[in-house]
């Protein structure tokens, strides 16, 4: 049962994203505006299949890609991780929970990653709506300040996990 909520909180949001991703999409047009200059205006574009297969590769191949990395981890010799506190949570004893608690913090970053990568698409597709093409940089920075506040959280709970508890 595990194994099973591990794999719905993987495939979950990954699912809704691709979902998310073809259904929005279809709002664009042939020749689909992809890439912005610092003043919002549109410098680069994409035919519209392309760029589909390109935002969907990002939202689900890599949130999969950082998810076998992290179950891999219980597979990696205890050189090549790096986590705080290494010696402390990668004796025998800890490994797996610590294993358990890398997994678990990759499956959020994945979530945070996915829904980042959500925004900035639907960003595409609302500068995509006007003639020409035209990115509202002022919410995008917001929407990145966002992702990184959610990523400095991220980091620090990270940390917390891997604490030495005070005896």
């Amino acid at each position: 049962m595990r194994r099973t909520g591990q794999i719905l909180g993987i495939a979950a949001p990954v699912i809704a994203a691709a979902v998310f991703v073809v259904m929005s999409s279809r709002a664009l047009p042939a020749k689909v505006a992809s890439h912005f200059g610092s003043d919002g205006a549109a410098n680069g574009y994409m035919w519209h299949h392309t760029y589909v297969y390109f935002m969907l590769a990002f939202v689900v191949v890599l949130p999969l890609f950082l998810n076998v990395v992290a179950s891999a981890v219980a597979r990696l010799p205890d050189t090549l991780i790096n986590i705080p506190n290494r010696g402390y949570w990668l004796a025998p004893e800890r490994r797996g929970l610590a294993v358990d608690r890398l997994r678990r913090q990759m499956q959020i970053f994945s979530a945070m990653l996915v829904v980042f990568l959500c925004f900035v698409h639907w960003e595409v597709v609302r500068a995509n709506q006007s003639m020409p093409p035209t990115l509202d940089n002022g919410r995008f920075m917001l929407g990145m300040g966002l992702f990184m506040a959610a990523l400095i959280v991220w980091i620090v709970s990270l940390r917390r996990q891997f604490r030495v508890p005070a005896v």
